[in-house]
């Protein structure tokens, strides 16, 4: 299995409030190049993503040295997983976006 659990994206109406909130419940810090991205400040764990407009989800981050972003999408709709076809990427995504059996949307991030 080549993937790990990136992010989590929260959807939430003030990023200021929500940020200054799970900054100090978790003990993470902005992060250098995005300050809606949480990031750990000790060791590797899972980011928080803080989003007015996403609706909240899990990234599934696909560990390149193992495995591939196709591989991963195809070994996840073995799984029962469907491609939400009608969603709308941007110039030169580096995700895809599927459902989980139960309709859960997750994103799947090379």
């Amino acid at each position: 299995m080549g993937l790990t659990l990136g992010a989590i994206v929260l959807n939430t109406k003030d990023l200021g409030v929500a940020a200054e909130f799970w900054k100090q419940a978790l003990g993470y810090d902005a992060s250098p190049d995005n300050p809606d991205f949480l990031v750990p400040t000790a060791g590797p764990a899972t980011r928080l993503h803080l989003d007015e407009t996403d609706r909240t989800h899990l990234d599934l981050w696909v560990d390149r040295t193992t495995s591939t972003l196709e591989s991963e999408v195809d070994r996840l709709i073995g799984l029962g997983a469907t491609r939400v076809e009608d969603w709308t990427y941007p110039p030169g995504a580096d995700f895809v976006v599927l459902a989980a059996p139960d309709g859960t949307i997750f994103c799947v991030i090379n």
